[in-house]
């Protein structure tokens, strides 16, 4: 049985889009001595992108998916490890839709710890990634459940329900609100 966060294989293409978008926007906070994991978290990105386009399958990224992930252990910062994470949920979106608004809470996420003596960063980030949205790509956000009604998957109990993930999380889905 499929999750209500899965969505169709169309409209995972196109959140991959902006998932990409939101993660590359926080991409130059990653930084790693690491010159592997730099290329790995680059390498993902170039794969969410590419799955966006019609250019890779499901399969391919859904057995790639984590790679950015453990890479995100050697970042610098803490920014970085979050801007890697973003990098990672923009990768999974592939698997499931969800992943999208992972990718958008991580960017915020990076870049509200790059600047702490910036308290509207997280704001100003959110606004921009919105800015990006197309309306296909908001109409496909919109068929997603809210953060914390669906067990199964991003949105249900886990690390995207939590501090400011949760929060970005929530005003996407109120922005994009019917």
């Amino acid at each position: 049985m499929s999750s209500a966060q899965t969505l169709s294989e169309a409209d995972r293409r196109v959140l991959a889009r902006w998932a990409a978008v939101c993660a590359e926007h926080a991409l130059p906070l990653f930084n790693s001595d690491d010159s592997t994991a730099d290329l790995i978290v680059r390498d993902a990105l170039a794969r969410a992108a590419a799955f966006a386009r019609g250019e890779s399958t499901a399969a391919a990224e859904i057995r790639l998916r984590m790679a950015a992930v453990k890479a995100a252990s050697s970042a610098s910062t803490p920014a970085g490890a979050a801007a890697a994470r973003s990098v990672a949920q923009a990768a999974a979106v592939a698997h499931l839709a969800a992943h999208a608004l992972g990718a958008a809470a991580y960017a915020v996420k990076a870049v509200t710890l790059a600047r702490p003596d910036h308290p509207g960063a997280a704001g100003e980030e959110l606004a921009w990634q919105l800015a990006q949205l197309t309306d296909v790509e908001r109409l496909a956000l919109q068929q997603l459940p809210l953060l914390g009604t669906d067990p199964n998957g991003p949105l249900g109990s886990g690390l995207l329900t939590n501090g400011i993930l949760g929060e970005t999380v929530r005003a996407i889905q109120q922005a994009i609100a019917r």
